[in-house]
C-alpha cells in the first residue's frame, strides 16, 4: 500500500541563485510566524541559516540550513540551500527529500538565465515549486518585463498570483490576483486592504485574465465557465491552484522584499494552502511500504564538535521514534533542527525532516528502514570541475589526513580526494575554489587540521622518438670477497601512444643466464619510472639482445644495475620528448554563450570537435573538444564569467600527446628549478 496517513507537516526549499535573499526569506518567514523574537541579518551573520563560521565568513550560504515554525494549522521545516553553483550538490541532496520549494530571484531581467538550471532540477524531480520575486523595491523593468522574461527558463507556465501597486518608482503594496483585494504595505507588519487603485483596474484584469486562462490548460470546468464569461470562486481558483501545484503542472508567482517583510505573509498563505501533503509527495516518489514500517532517507550528513556525526532525514512513512533500529543501526536521538541549535523530540512523523544522532554507518542520500524494503532514488553526483593539492602545514599532522578527509567527504558528498600514484601529491577535487577554500576551513576548524593548497602538478610523461640498438650497460664492483658483475646489451624503441611498456629479450646460448634475466626488467622498470627530463616513460619497447655474465660474481642485483647503466645511455640516444595528458571535455552552455565559450575554448589550446543541442535541455548546447590537462585549472573560472555562473563541463582522460617545444621548454626549466 502507499502512504495515507495525514500530516500537518510540509517541508519547503528555499532555492535561489546566489545574493537572491534566500536566507533573509527565511529570517522574515521565522519572524512573522513567530518562531524568532528577533530577525538577524547575513551581513552581520545574524541569521538562522548561514550559521555556520565558513557561511558567516564569507555572507553566504556553503550548506543547508534547517529551521522550523508553525502557520496556522501547519507545521514547516524549511532547507535554506546554498545559492552559489559551487555548493549545488547540497541543494540537489536536499531537494529529493522535500515536497516543494519557493525559488527566489531578484525583478532583473537580464539575469534569469541563472534560474535555468534550478529549473531544470525541479522539473526533473517533479518537485512543484512558486516563485518569490523577492526585491521588487529595486525593479527597474516593469512586472510584466520581469515576468515574460522569467517565462523564458521555464518549462511549466508561471501563474502570476499578484500584482503590484506602485507609487512613482516604489513598490507599496500588491493586488491578490484570486480575491482582486488590494493591500499597501508596511515595513515589519500585516499588510492592509485598501480599495483596487482605479488606475490599475485594467491591468489587474488583464494579469487576473491570464491567471485563469494558465489554469484553464488543466481544467476543462473552468475553461468552460470563461467561455461562458462566469467569474470563478476563490475557493474554486485556490483548489485548481493547489491541484495543479501538486502535480507540477504550473509555477505560482508572488512578489515582496524579505528584508522589509512585504509579501512573506501572503506567500506563508499559499504554502499552508495549495502545497501537496506529505502523503501525495511520497506517492509521486514511488514510496511503497506498509503502514507501520518507518521510510527515512538522508538529505544531509553534519559533523558537530559536540554531537558527532548528525544525518538530516526526511520520514517517508511511519511515526520515527528515538531508539529504534533503522537498518540495523540504532537511532541515538532526534532532533529538529533551528540553525545551529536543536531540540530534542521523542518521535518524528511522516513529512518531518529531523535530524537523527549517532547512524554511523549511514550516508546522505541512503534510505533507511525498519525493515529494509525500499531503496530510494538518490541525487545524481556532480563531476569534479576543480582541484587542489593539498598538504598538512605540520608535517606530524599526517596521521590526521585520511580520517579528516573522510569526514568531510562525508558531510559534502561533492568533495572526492585521492592520492596520485604519479605526482604523490594528495588532491582535493569539488565544484570550484571558493568550494575547497571552504573545505580547507572545515579542516582547519573542525578537525585541527590546517592544510596548504595549491594547483596540482601536471602528470607529465615522456617518451622516446628514435629507435637505438645494442646499447652497452656494464656493471662491475669489487670490494673483497665475491664481487659484483653484470653485462647486457639493450635495444629501445617507441611504441605506439598508449601501449605503455613493453619488455622482451632474444638472449641465444645462454648469453644472460634465465635466473638473471628478471633482473634485467627490475632495473628498466625502475629507470623508467623519471626518465632523463624528470618524468615517467611510456610506450617504448625494451629488448635484452646479448650480455655476458661471471659464473662466481654475477647476481640478479647486479644485472639490475646494468641494465639502469644501459637505459641512462640508451634513453638520451633515443631523443626523449615529453608529453601531455589530454581530456575530453564536453561543455554545456546556454546557446545565447556559446560563441563567447568557443573563444575561451581557443584560448586554452583547446581543439573544437563539435557541438550540438544539448539534449534534454532547450535552448542549450553540448560542446566537445580536447583540452591538455595543463590548461583544466581555471577553465571553470573562465566558462561561469562566459555564461553566467550556469555552464558546467565533464572531462575524462582520452590520450598523451607531445608539448609543444616551446611550452615544453617552460616545464622542463620549471622541473630543473
Amino acid at each position: 500500500m502507499t502512504p495515507t496517513q495525514s500530516s500537518p507537516w510540509r517541508n519547503i526549499a528555499i532555492v535561489g541563485p546566489y545574493l537572491s535573499g534566500k536566507t533573509t526569506l527565511l529570517e522574515s518567514i521565522l519572524s512573522v510566524t513567530g518562531a524568532i523574537s528577533r530577525k538577524g541579518t547575513v551581513e552581520n551573520g545574524t541569521t538562522i541559516g548561514d550559521n555556520s563560521p565558513e557561511s558567516q565568513n564569507r555572507n553566504m550560504s556553503v550548506e543547508v540550513s534547517a529551521a522550523y515554525t508553525q502557520h496556522g494549522e501547519v507545521q514547516f521545516t524549511f532547507l535554506d540551500c546554498p545559492g552559489s553553483i559551487e555548493f549545488a550538490q547540497e541543494t540537489a541532496n536536499a531537494l529529493i527529500g522535500v515536497g516543494s520549494a519557493v525559488i527566489v530571484c531578484e525583478p532583473d531581467v537580464s539575469r534569469v538565465l541563472t534560474l535555468a538550471p534550478l529549473f531544470k532540477l525541479l522539473d526533473d524531480w517533479e518537485i512543484p515549486h512558486l516563485l518569490f520575486i523577492n526585491k521588487v523595491d529595486r525593479a527597474t523593468s516593469s512586472f510584466t518585463e520581469v515576468l515574460q522574461a522569467l517565462k523564458t527558463v521555464s518549462s511549466r507556465p508561471l501563474i502570476p498570483h499578484q500584482y503590484p501597486i506602485r507609487k512613482g518608482d516604489e513598490v507599496s503594496g500588491f493586488i491578490d490576483l484570486v480575491s482582486e483585494q488590494a493591500f499597501q504595505y508596511h515595513p515589519g507588519a500585516p499588510s492592509d486592504p485598501i480599495p483596487l487603485p482605479e488606475e490599475l483596474k485594467a491591468e489587474e484584469q488583464a494579469a487576473r485574465q491570464e491567471m485563469l486562462e494558465g489554469l484553464a490548460d488543466f481544467d476543462d470546468r473552468l475553461l468552460e465557465e470563461l467561455l461562458e464569461d462566469i467569474d470563478p470562486s476563490q475557493g474554486e481558483i485556490i483548489k485548481d491552484m493547489k491541484q495543479e501545484l501538486t502535480a507540477d503542472l504550473i509555477v505560482p508567482v508572488f512578489m515582496g522584499v524579505a528584508t522589509e517583510d512585504y509579501g512573506v505573509r501572503h506567500l506563508l498563505d499559499a504554502l499552508a494552502k495549495e502545497t501537496p501533503e506529505p502523503a501525495e509527495t511520497a506517492k509521486r516518489r514511488g514510496v511503497k511500504a506498509a503502514s507501520n514500517e518507518v521510510i527515512a532517507q538522508v538529505l544531509k550528513t553534519y559533523y558537530t564538535a559536540q554531537g558527532g556525526k548528525q544525518s538530516l532525514v526526511r520520514v517517508w512513512n511511519g511515526t520515527l521514534t528515538e531508539g529504534m533500529t533503522l537498518n540495523e543501526t540504532r537511532v541515538g536521538g532526534v532532533y529538529r533542527l533551528m540553525g545551529a541549535d536543536q531540540k530534542s523530540v521523542q518521535t518524528a512523523e511522516i513529512g518531518e525532516i529531523v535530524a537523527l544522532g549517532r547512524l554511523d554507518p549511514v550516508q546522505t542520500g541512503d534510505t533507511l528502514s525498519s525493515k529494509g524494503t525500499l531503496e530510494l532514488p538518490r541525487a545524481e553526483s556532480l563531476p569534479p570541475v576543480y582541484g587542489l593539492a593539498i598538504a598538512p602545514e605540520n608535517r606530524k599532522d599526517e596521521v590526521k589526513v585520511s580520517g579528516a578527509l573522510t569526514k568531510l567527504v562525508e558531510e559534502d558528498p561533492a568533495l572526492t580526494w585521492e592520492q596520485n600514484r604519479d605526482t604523490h601529491e594528495i588532491l582535493l577535487w569539488g565544484q570550484g575554489e571558493i568550494h575547497l577554500r571552504v573545505a580547507l576551513d572545515r579542516l582547519r576548524r573542525k578537525y585541527n587540521l590546517p592544510m596548504t593548497g595549491r594547483p596540482p602538478k601536471i602528470q607529465y610523461k615522456e617518451t622516446v622518438r628514435q629507435a637505438v640498438e645494442s646499447v652497452h650497460g656494464r656493471y662491475k664492483h669489487q670490494s673483497g670477497g665475491h664481487g659484483q658483475f653484470g653485462d647486457v646489451y639493450l635495444d629501445i624503441a617507441p611504441l605506439p601512444r598508449g601501449e605503455g611498456f613493453r619488455f622482451s629479450e632474444t638472449i641465444v646460448g645462454g648469453a644472460v643466464p634465465k635466473q638473471y634475466i628478471p633482473g634485467v626488467e627490475t632495473g628498466v622498470r625502475e629507470y623508467l619510472a623519471q626518465g632523463p627530463l624528470g618524468f615517467p616513460v611510456v610506450d617504448v619497447a625494451v629488448t635484452l639482445t646479448n650480455g655476458s655474465y661471471h659464473s662466481v660474481d654475477s647476481s640478479e642485483q647486479a644485472f639490475k644495475q646494468a641494465a639502469r647503466v644501459a637505459m641512462q645511455t640508451a634513453m638520451v640516444q633515443s631523443q626523449p620528448t615529453l608529453l601531455e595528458p589530454i581530456l575530453l571535455v564536453e561543455i554545456y552552455s546556454p546557446n545565447e554563450s556559446t560563441s563567447k565559450v568557443l573563444q575561451v575554448i581557443s584560448t586554452h589550446r583547446g581543439q573544437i570537435l563539435g557541438y550540438e543541442g544539448y539534449e534534454g535541455w532547450p535552448g542549450w548546447d553540448k560542446i566537445s573538444a580536447y583540452f591538455p590537462q595543463a590548461e583544466m585549472q581555471d577553465l571553470i573560472v573562465e566558462l561561469r564569467s562566459a555564461t553566467m555562473g550556469v555552464g558546467s563541463y565533464r572531462w575524462q582522460y582520452d590520450r598523451l600527446e607531445p608539448v609543444p617545444d616551446k611550452l615544453a621548454k617552460r616545464v622542463l626549466t620549471q622541473q630543473e628549478g
